[in-house]
């Protein structure tokens, strides 16, 4: 087989409502942009990417250069073509790569007639469960429902969740208001369920003495694990030493060079592997490997994906031994994707790694062109700005918070 052709559509998608975050918002939607690898024999992979717009269109485009002729099959040699480490210092290819790597095993897997999962070595489990998402949310624009804001909203969304799609692990996603409060919100979603698993994830944003202070207040729940409570690979190891919680990191360790880091002096216990934050399925499954060669605990990060790319992470969770937990999804905050068949399902907690050949997953085109053009009409948004906070600034360590007492809800195109 031979690239013949690459193209690429930005699409957003909408949320149910907009997801505060400890840097700003997702406002009511996720941008991303779709990849498509045909080959001389007809077959078509599917790739996904975070953000998009022109500019991303046009480095996929640019991407043909460089791949058409070449066989899809090689992909440490399109690794080195596409994002050489040192050539990278210049061009931040990584994310590109991911998505490229994703089409081209789904070329792969369509072509030899199975699933990605036998390609990477065989799938150990059948389902991957996944942990609740809560986060802080404004109202719907449209709607105005769905805020969850106050200890009783997060409460509420948790049971539906947990109602809805049977989760077991609930992670906190916060970061936005005071210390204390989200302390106190940590501890009654852990006694609301006391027979479940809890995280917390504050994205990076305390000191160290914070991160400290927190740490030691969560000890005695049922905790999975603290997640980036401060930033830095030095500030987690100093973090880690006053705490018996475990610590985990989806922005510290993401490369091989810090995973190297980490097991020479650790500084997190389990590593969140991202298949776009890594350069792709494979790179995770390596690192993977080298976290159980050390005992690091391992679990899959969430990107703000659609069905293209959580087939990719059912994909990972499918063969790697040392999956210790749950996996992370932002997918059931979706009100709809573009894949054939509508979003996939969770049952009791946990979504079926696809069967069929490649990733499994389809383009549904009708949705594709939907998607597409709210894109054109809404554009893109500031992830990392709040739509009720003109001009702050997310600091870290950060002491900018916002109050939970505040009720406003903000003007959001939908």
């Amino acid at each position: 087989m031979k690239i013949t052709d690459i193209r690429a559509t930005t699409v957003t998608v909408p949320l149910e409502a907009p997801l505060r975050h400890a840097n700003g918002c997702h406002w009511g939607r996720f941008v991303r942009t779709i990849v498509e690898v045909e080959t001389d024999n007809g077959i078509v992979g599917l790739g996904e990417m975070g953000g998009g717009g022109e500019s991303a269109e046009a480095v996929f485009r640019a991407m043909k250069s460089y791949l058409v002729g070449r066989d899809p099959a090689r992909l440490e040699e399109m690794r080195f073509l596409i994002a050489n480490p040192t050539a990278s210092l210049y061009n931040n290819r990584t994310q590109v790569l991911a998505a490229l790597e994703f089409a081209c095993l789904d070329i792969l897997g369509q072509a030899w007639g199975v699933p990605v999962c036998d390609i990477l070595g065989g799938r150990l489990r059948d389902r991957v469960p996944f942990a609740s998402y809560c986060f802080f949310r404004y109202p719907n624009p449209a709607t105005g429902e769905g805020e969850v804001r106050t200890i009783e909203q997060v409460i509420a969304n948790a049971r539906a969740l947990k109602q809805k799609y049977g989760f077991t692990t609930h992670k906190v996603k916060a970061g936005v208001f005071p210390p204390d409060f989200e302390i106190e919100v940590y501890r009654v979603v852990a006694a609301e369920f006391p027979e479940d698993r809890v995280r917390f994830d504050p994205n990076g944003v305390w000191s160290v003495e914070e991160a400290i202070r927190f740490g030691q207040g969560m000890e005695g729940l049922r905790n999975d694990y603290l997640e980036d409570p401060t930033y830095g690979l030095n500030g987690m190891r100093r973090a880690r030493s006053m705490l018996r919680v475990p610590l985990a990191t989806n922005t510290v360790v993401v490369n091989f060079e810090q995973l190297a880091a980490n097991a020479l002096d650790p500084a997190v216990d389990v590593i969140l592997l991202d298949t776009t934050f890594w350069g792709g399925i494979r790179a995770c499954v390596k690192a993977a490997g080298v976290c159980e060669t050390f005992q690091l605990g391992v679990a899959v990060h969430s990107s703000g994906e659609l069905g293209i790319q959580l087939a990719t992470m059912l994909h990972l969770g499918a063969v790697i031994p040392n999956l210790s937990f749950a996996a992370d999804a932002h997918y059931h905050h979706l009100t709809g994707d573009i894949i054939a068949g509508g979003p996939l399902r969770y049952q009791e907690g946990a979504i079926a790694v696809p069967t069929g050949p490649g990733l499994g997953v389809k383009l549904d085109y009708d949705k594709l062109a939907e998607y597409r053009d709210l894109y054109h009409r809404l554009g893109g948004y500031a992830y990392d700005q709040d739509p009720l906070r003109p001009g702050w600034t997310p600091l870290i360590p950060n002491d900018r918070w916002a109050d939970p007492a505040d009720g406003r809800v903000p003007k959001i195109p939908s």
